[in-house]
């Protein structure tokens, strides 16, 4: 006989691990909204020149999706650059110390 809660650990554990990406995945800021304006705003998002640049990056799609979303009717791209970088400590085991990163960033209108 097979036992009705054997679903329900099944259930919980895969609950488990959903919750846990989702809350590492709002925990990321390799892309953020900053000096958001009812017009616009802009996006900033991590890459690395030795990885593809900021054309490259894996989160670029990520950033301009978050820019649609903001303006389901259309945006136009006002300015976009490399921005200030972030600083932070490491703790990888042969990567001990702070750690650059560099961001780019799109300032956008809403049409």
């Amino acid at each position: 006989m097979v036992s009705p809660f054997r679903h329900n650990r099944r259930f919980i554990g895969l609950l488990a691990v959903t919750l846990m990406l989702l809350t590492c995945a709002a925990c990321s800021d390799a892309v953020q909204l900053v000096g958001e304006t009812e017009t616009g705003g802009v996006v900033t998002y991590l890459y690395k020149e030795d990885r593809g640049g900021p054309m490259g990056s894996p989160h670029r799609k990520e950033a301009l999706a978050v820019i649609e979303k903001k303006c389901p009717s259309g945006y136009m791209v006002v300015r976009d650059g490399e921005v200030r970088g972030y600083s932070g400590m490491s703790s990888t085991d042969g990567h001990e110390g702070e750690v650059t990163g560099q961001r780019w960033g799109i300032r956008f209108r809403c049409k």
